[in-house]
């Protein structure tokens, strides 16, 4: 039985709530490792389904939540982040069905031969265990990071954001009806049951070893703060402070096309465009490119040259361009070829997603061998940065670190691996 609001009060134990939570997971941990993969498709096309049937129950619990949230004077791209429709609500019946049907990475095996005494080694991937995912305000990740760890064979414990709790709950709801209709544990996906910000905390310790690797998807001061409490491994990202150059050799129409849609399809995503550096060379691409943003509703700080360019554009100052905006503004340079943009990305880039746009394959070879970035992309914009978009039905987060996983977490990011090995009675010398 999922805990309601009315079980989580001043009066209840949180450190003991959230141990029982974490013991819980950490058993059905142990069934998921094992589970077959038709069991695991079982609960999540009856998880897709129940999304969709839940559609107006789900609508009501996120109006209480937007309500909550403009009342409260909240940004509109934390709003838009946080808002549901029935068309993402569709996308997120859709993303649950491709994880449906993308191959189990559970078991896989990665590699495997023979050793000269004749033993047989294979190196398999297996589950993590029990992940915890800390988010803010999109209530999507709920679902999400709930059946990408159902598919890799992980349970995981969600603890979403204040401002999505009603949210959360109600698609949490759904994802617990398809568990229950393929007979697997309701802890396999746990929502933490309250808004109390010390669960944060607790499960930053790993709840007595009950956490494998923690998720963090949110701001900038959310994710800092598990990467500096985190006593368990963490997948996490700072900010995408994402760039796009345009280099002197860029299909001038290609290069609007993708400018604006980089910056202004979504602009409080990850993978929103928050610099535009453009060729020195490119001079007469600039001012189309800076009107183009401007006449779109976009705000634009520029350095000198860009002024020049629109008397629109506002000076930019040496915070703007390493920040990450969220909203409909940018930060433009003029750089010094490619040679100026990979200088600019190295000082101030965060590792995340980074774009060229040119006609020139050896610039785009370089820039895309040289920029240390997870996700680097030619003629495309950075809002392809996404899971779903790689074909991965759904992304836990996007990891800019470097080790086990990096870009877009999905079902095989969220696995490790074991060694197997088969002999025929050998012992060691």
């Amino acid at each position: 039985m999922t805990a309601s609001l009315k079980a989580v009060d001043a009066s209840t134990d949180l450190a003991a709530l959230m141990a029982g939570l974490g013991r819980d997971a950490r058993a059905a941990a142990r069934v998921l490792a094992v589970a077959p993969t038709a069991r695991k498709n079982t609960a999540l096309a009856a998880m897709a389904r129940a999304i969709r049937a839940g559609e107006s129950r789900i609508l009501a619990a996120n109006g209480e939540d937007v309500a909550d949230a403009r009342a409260s004077g909240m940004s509109d791209a934390f709003v838009d982040r946080l808002t549901l429709t029935p068309a993402r609500i569709a996308a997120m019946a859709d993303g649950i069905q491709i994880i449906h049907d993308i191959a189990d990475p559970v078991g896989a095996i990665t590699e495997s031969w023979q050793r000269p005494n004749g033993m047989r080694i294979s190196r398999v991937r297996v589950p993590l265990g029990v992940v915890g995912v800390i988010f803010e305000s999109r209530p999507n990740v709920a679902a999400d990071a709930g059946v990408l760890c159902l598919k890799s064979g992980n349970a995981v414990i969600l603890r979403g954001g204040s401002d999505s709790f009603r949210s959360c709950r109600a698609i949490h709801d759904g994802l617990v009806q398809g568990l229950r209709e393929a007979g697997l544990p309701d802890a396999a996906i746990t929502l933490v049951p309250t808004r109390d910000r010390a669960a944060v905390g607790l499960m930053l310790g790993g709840l007595d070893h009950c956490i494998d690797v923690i998720v963090p998807r949110g701001g900038k001061n959310l994710v800092a703060r598990v990467e500096a409490e985190a006593r368990v491994p963490v997948f996490a990202h700072l900010e995408g402070v994402n760039h796009v150059y345009i280099d002197r050799a860029a299909d001038a129409a290609m290069a609007q096309a993708i400018v604006l849609n980089a910056k202004m399809r979504r602009p409080g995503v990850c993978g929103a465009a928050e610099t535009l550096l453009v060729d020195g060379a490119a001079a007469a691409q600039l001012a189309p490119l800076v009107r183009m943003l401007l006449d779109a509703g976009c705000e634009v700080r520029g350095d000198e040259a860009v002024r020049h360019a629109d008397p629109r554009v506002k000076a930019a100052s040496d915070a703007d361009w390493s920040t990450e905006y969220e909203a409909p503004i940018i930060a433009a340079r003029v750089v010094d070829g490619l040679d100026g943009a990979l200088d600019h990305i190295a000082r101030y880039g965060s590792h995340h997603t980074e774009a060229i746009v040119t006609a020139d394959t050896a610039t785009a070879e370089r820039f895309l061998r040289e920029v240390d970035a997870a996700i680097v992309l030619h003629n495309a914009s950075t809002q392809f940065a996404d899971g779903g978009e790689f074909g991965f039905g759904a992304e836990i987060g996007i990891a800019t670190g470097k080790f086990h996983a990096r870009g877009p977490v999905g079902a095989e990011q969220l696995t490790s691996f074991k060694y197997i090995v088969h002999g025929d009675g050998q012992t060691r010398p």
